[in-house]
């Protein structure tokens, strides 16, 4: 993305997808041209954690909700940092939020991080769009580029299959958690144990939600590179794994397939996946992935099997594929059931599970905060 000034509302702005359409809007952010995977996020709150969460990292979203900034911006519902997504598509930002937590407005937000906007979209029509032909890359543009120029460079960038993103996003350093908590992130604790569980998790793109509902679960935890290896997890004594979620295609995040391998064949600990995570383990237990048409991003997914259903948090444009998982060893426990995808997965005769989903919500429900407590159960059990 490059980017020189702050955009006035009333400087136009381009979206020009690589199938040659071309929508006109209002910037707001920053000034300038960002190219991406153009997707959709069906949620009617919580854009800043969307925003901020590194899963996004790579991704012009488009907001299905029509007012954008209502809430404005704070501290406590940042994912990370910064924003990770590459630029924001709404229908109408507000410009004055009205919340008591409010710290900043959205447009300010994006301004200092040197985010890319585009308003005045029809959001509806462009969703329709993606719908019928799946997520595809664009742009977002305000520098005064014609849509020739961008179309140019849209079809030019690289497709998300093949991508590993994860070591975009992931640590460069090991850190603990557990100190960065008690400088006052909000825990919500659960009931603990006499002695805090040993978790390392390992960073594909970790939300920070997350590493709290670990840390509110009776966990210490952690956190290692994307590119960590088997020898220097287990150097630290774990008593469980944790297999973060993340950006980008999984089948090209090899070191972390590598790891999950590992951790499956050699090691006796439980091993807990979500999203990313979730598919690495799928990968390193025989199975394969595909690209969605459009993904899943929302927050009122169901999932489950029979007789049992979660209202589900979702962020992902790949999925495991069922019929390659090796059924002598893997247990589909939970589907998608809008489409049937493979939700969630546990090894049949080893403490190790993935969903698909994300248990943490942040934003969403808190239907699934239960396989937290099921990860820290498998912990408990193994010392006994």
């Amino acid at each position: 993305m490059t980017t020189m000034t702050t955009a006035s509302p009333s400087t136009p702005a381009l979206l020009v997808l690589a199938d040659g359409l071309v929508l006109r809007g209002d910037a707001f952010g920053a000034s300038g041209t960002a190219i991406g995977e153009v997707v959709f996020n069906t949620g009617m709150t919580g854009y800043q954690e969307v925003m901020t969460d590194p899963s996004y990292s790579g991704q012009l979203v488009t907001f299905t909700y029509p007012e954008l900034g209502n809430t404005g911006v704070n501290a406590a519902d940042q994912e990370a940092d910064a924003p990770q997504v590459s630029g924001v598509i709404a229908r109408q930002l507000v410009p004055q939020p009205s919340s008591w937590r409010s710290e900043g407005t959205l447009e300010s937000w994006l301004q200092r991080h040197n985010v890319v906007g585009i308003a005045g979209i029809d959001t509806r029509a462009l969703v329709r769009h993606l719908r019928e032909g799946g997520a595809i890359n664009g742009a977002i543009s305000s520098d005064g580029s014609t849509p020739q120029q961008l179309l140019e460079r849209v079809r030019s960038a690289p497709s998300m299959a093949g991508l590993n993103l994860a070591e975009r996003v992931s640590t460069p350093t090991p850190y603990d958690w557990t100190s960065l908590c008690s400088a006052g992130f909000d825990q919500r604790p659960q009931p603990s144990p006499q002695r805090p569980y040993k978790v390392v998790a390992i960073d594909f793109g970790i939300k920070r939600a997350i590493l709290e509902r670990l840390a509110a679960h009776g966990c210490t935890i952690t956190v290692l590179p994307a590119d960590a290896s088997l020898e220097q997890v287990l150097a630290l004594e774990p008593e469980g794994v944790f297999l973060s979620n993340g950006p980008g295609d999984p089948a090209a995040v090899t070191a972390g397939i590598a790891l999950a391998r590992g951790l499956v064949e050699q090691a006796d600990l439980p091993v807990f996946g979500i999203c990313l995570g979730h598919q690495i383990l799928g990968l390193a237990l025989g199975g394969s992935t595909y690209k969605l048409g459009y993904g899943h991003r929302g927050l009122n997914h169901p999932c489950g099997s029979t007789g049992l259903v979660e209202i589900t948090s979702q962020n992902h444009g790949f999925a495991l594929d069922a019929p390659s998982l090796p059924v002598d060893q893997v247990e589909v426990t939970h589907v998608n059931l809008n489409d049937r995808t493979v939700a969630a997965l546990a090894h049949r005769h080893k403490p190790i599970f993935g969903v698909q989903y994300h248990p943490e919500a942040s934003p969403g429900p808190h239907d699934a905060d239960h396989h937290f407590g099921r990860f820290a159960a498998l912990m408990a059990e193994r010392r006994f």
